[in-house]
């Protein structure tokens, strides 16, 4: 069998693992990624990771601000692509383009589908408390992660894992993912594609700053799942002691410490906590139970761990 003409398709770090994979095993013949974007205070242009990691390797970079056009669609032509993957990619591909490559277009989508199509399936599986993730290869359709299924990996979601954390590890596993599939298709023995149940399907749209603004009225676990699921972006934020202060990491607390009032309304700090002086959790009373803080931000201020502020804030420790 003649080695894969494979153009690859993704933006964000998440794709670059199996980026990679490709290369070390046949890089591809080419690699679409979304337009340098404006970034930092000089809002200069940036190469996206995956591009960067393109030009590291010599590959050829497209950089379509749509694939729509008749211009775009003759350059991928030109490929004579037999495969398509994309990885994060973040445009929609037209069906001509989806008919284009000889063996179809596959993606590496981040959730165990049909359960989270869209944006942001990683930080939906945290919100909702999933206890389970993965990834799922797909064959790619006109829809938004619509496609027959191909393969899937599954993973435990840690009972403290933020969404960076998680990114992290999916992103391996959609590399080792990619190669499992492109191993059984060269030996002529991937599976049949599988179609999704789409009374099973949720959607995971696209999360914004304005998402991560706390209501201390909610109850203490969903907030707790908010900071994990909004931890490394856009940040949980809420009003605490006179402060919009941001927050990284927290945990469910009993609500009967000593001094605990439960008639303080939602949001109030109550007397810290930890073991024997070493106070290292800022508690917050809720719409129900207790949210222990154990690292923040304040504005202007560099990220700590909830000991370092209460050494530095005594009025917090109650």
């Amino acid at each position: 069998m003649q080695p894969l003409r494979i153009v690859f398709a993704g933006t964000p770090e998440f794709a670059c693992p199996a980026l990679q994979g490709l290369i070390d095993r046949q890089p591809p013949v080419a690699v679409l990624t979304q337009p340098d974007r404006p970034a930092g205070r000089g809002r200069r242009l940036v190469h996206g990771p995956v591009k960067q990691l393109a030009i590291e390797h010599d590959i050829e970079v497209l950089q379509p601000r749509s694939l729509k056009s008749d211009e775009v669609f003759g350059q991928l032509s030109r490929l004579r692509p037999d495969l398509l993957v994309t990885a994060a990619y973040g445009l929609l591909l037209p069906p001509r383009v989806l008919a284009l490559p000889r063996l179809g277009c596959w993606n590496l989508h981040a959730s165990l589908l049909p359960r989270w199509r869209g944006a942001s399936p990683i930080q939906q599986a945290i919100l909702a408390g999933d206890r389970q993730t993965g990834v799922t290869l797909m064959q790619m359709d006109a829809g938004l992660d619509t496609g027959d299924m191909l393969l899937r990996a599954e993973t435990a979601i840690g009972a403290h894992e933020t969404a960076g954390e998680l990114h992290d590890r999916l992103a391996r596993l959609a590399a080792d993912l990619l190669r499992q599939g492109l191993d059984l298709l060269v030996a002529g023995e991937l599976p049949e594609p599988v179609a999704q149940d789409p009374a099973l399907a949720t959607h995971a749209p696209l999360i914004s700053k304005r998402d991560a603004a706390i209501d201390w009225r909610e109850d203490a676990a969903h907030i707790v799942r908010m900071i994990h699921a909004y931890n490394p972006w856009p940040v949980a934020h809420g009003q605490l002691g006179g402060l919009d202060v941001r927050v990284y990491r927290a945990a469910v607390e009993p609500d009967d410490g000593p001094g605990d009032d439960p008639d303080l309304p939602p949001g109030s700090l109550l007397p810290a906590s930890g073991h024997g002086r070493n106070l290292d959790r800022i508690r917050v009373a809720c719409g129900h139970g207790v949210l222990a803080i154990t690292e923040l931000q304040a504005p202007g201020r560099k990220r700590v761990s909830a000991r370092e502020w209460l050494n530095s804030h005594p009025d917090w420790v109650g």
